[in-house]
């Protein structure tokens, strides 16, 4: 079905601060660049009240490919427009990159207007990028009634097409995307329909701005990049399968080099190629959305401990977060004055028992085994501390946004699971589906909504606080906030591999405000 959209009405957030009501359109003629100078693209990302990040990459010569350290330093314009054709601009300036960063831009423009749509743009050898639209978060005090985020995960290059990134493209009712992890693969062991560069899997920093690189050749990619501000953070494929602070299980030292070089070099490639706002190497970090919500983001791979057999979570001084990271994640719970406590989550908070059937097999290869310990649940002093802070201060409306198993799923958030529903609920959880990466129908290689049937019935069953899954299918969401509630959309697919795929509403979850459960 066609993926349209019906549009806001005046009294939306924008026009509380005084602009436009809906994002103004892009013309068809700015997704293009006037020189082969940016082929990568533009992007914008983590927008605050008066800055916003922008991101470009310029070859300023054929031998300045990605990775290959070659080519001469380059002084790159921007300007940055409160109109597409540029004419009333608002800042401008130029910036020298090399190959040191890759031929990398990536500036923190400073000096905006809240709650504002802008256009920018770079500029080299006299020509100029594509144009990309921006918009600033509100003011910290403004009372904003709505925001509407796209959220997604798990966008596997050689598992299929990034058509969910063109859905979210063409609305014009988004404030930004935010990405949960997994943005790309270093590696990637399942259904293929394209593949990678290079090719196996990435090690080196070379091989990790090769793999960035080739990720923002995607159309589709660039073009949602180009259309609004991205708030993401890391997960494992970021730099290896079920990394940890100090390795993974795909990694061997004996002939892979150390831990500490490939994670410097994942980090790095990471920074130089994504539009997020740099803080030494720390990732996590909060954005506040006027007094309607804020928005924390978590990294729950440079800190944590390594994963453990079940018998072993309890240990004590297991963290999955880290101290720093944890007294972080309490101060905002605790302190924000905003109505919605959001959480950008990458792994399952919740607690979730596999059931003991035939069917289970796939998705403990998604969430690890009977106690999902590469989850929350490996991690139970970390969860339980935060779930102790909601209950004893009474905090409300916390809602965790997840990713990381590549499927759907709505919880409540009891402080006893055993006793839910007598116990009192603190927060909810809602897990959105991959955008590509292979779920249960493909595990199992069964066709879809068939086999997964009884593993949902038995998962929901199994666990009284899990509302919904659903685990077959790909796609994207679309979270509203509102004072009332936030609500939950969730787009599946026709079909991953095509990049004209449909896709269409498929299931609304509600959580009413100061109930801290799903209506």
């Amino acid at each position: 079905m066609p993926n349209t959209h019906p549009r806001r009405d005046a009294l939306r957030l924008g026009a509380i601060a005084g602009v436009a009501l809906l994002a103004p359109a892009l013309p068809a003629s700015s997704a293009e660049a006037s020189t082969p100078h940016f082929r990568h693209g533009v992007a914008s990302g983590d927008p605050l009240p008066e800055r916003v990040v922008l991101w470009t990459r310029v070859t300023p010569t054929e031998d300045s490919t990605p990775g290959s350290g070659a080519g001469p330093t380059a002084v790159v314009g921007y300007e940055v427009a409160r109109d597409p054709r540029f004419r009333r601009v608002v800042r401008r300036g130029e910036v020298t990159t090399g190959p040191d960063r890759d031929h990398t831009v990536k500036l923190d423009v400073g000096g905006l207007r809240p709650g504002h749509w802008y256009f920018y743009r770079f500029t080299f050898d006299g020509g100029h990028s594509p144009v990309g639209r921006t918009r600033t978060a509100p003011a910290h005090h403004a009372e904003v009634d709505e925001l509407r985020f796209g959220v997604v995960s798990c966008s596997s290059w050689v598992a299929g097409r990034f058509a969910a990134y063109r859905h979210l493209a063409e609305r014009d009712d988004l404030d930004a995307v935010v990405h949960l992890g997994d943005y790309l693969y270093e590696d990637y062991i399942g259904t293929r329909s394209r593949t990678h560069e290079p090719p196996g899997e990435a090690r080196s920093l070379t091989d990790y701005r090769v793999r960035h690189a080739q990720y923002k050749t995607d159309p589709d990619l660039r073009r949602l990049h180009a259309t609004y501000p991205w708030i993401i953070t890391w997960d494992d494929h970021e730099w290896a399968e079920n990394a940890w602070s100090g390795g993974s299980p795909d990694h061997d030292e004996t002939t892979e080099g150390t831990w500490a070089d490939r994670r410097a070099a994942a980090m790095r490639a990471y920074h130089e190629w994504m539009p997020v706002r740099l803080d030494g190497d720390r990732v996590y970090r909060r954005l506040r959305f006027g007094t309607l919500a804020e928005l924390t983001m978590l990294d729950l791979r440079s800190y944590r401990s390594r994963q453990v057999d079940q018998g072993q979570v309890g240990d004590p001084g297991r963290t999955l977060t880290g101290p720093d990271q944890m007294a972080f994640l309490r101060d905002g719970l605790l302190h924000a004055d905003v109505q919605w406590k959001l959480v950008g989550n990458p792994v399952v908070f919740s607690p979730l028992l596999i059931p003991p059937v035939p069917q289970a097999g796939a998705v403990t290869r998604l969430v690890g085994p009977t106690t999902n310990n590469d989850q929350w649940d490996g991690y139970p002093q970390d969860r339980d501390a935060v779930i102790a802070l909601l209950a004893e201060h009474d905090v409300r409306d916390t809602v965790f946004l997840t990713g990381d198993v590549h499927s759907s799923w709505a919880f409540d958030v009891p402080v006893d699971e055993a006793l839910y529903p007598l116990t009192k609920t603190v927060a909810t959880e809602l897990v959105v589906p991959s955008v590509t990466s292979d779920n249960i129908d493909e595990l199992t290689g069964s066709p879809p909504r068939t086999t997964s049937l009884a593993l949902e019935a038995a998962l929901v069953g199994l666990n009284r606080h899990l509302k919904w899954v659903e685990l077959d299918s790909h796609g994207y969401t679309v979270l509203d906030v509102r004072r009332e509630h936030v609500r939950m959309n969730w787009y599946f697919l026709a079909d991953r591999t095509r990049a004209d795929s449909p896709a269409a509403l498929a299931k609304t979850v509600t959580v009413p405000s100061g109930t801290q459960r799903i209506g």
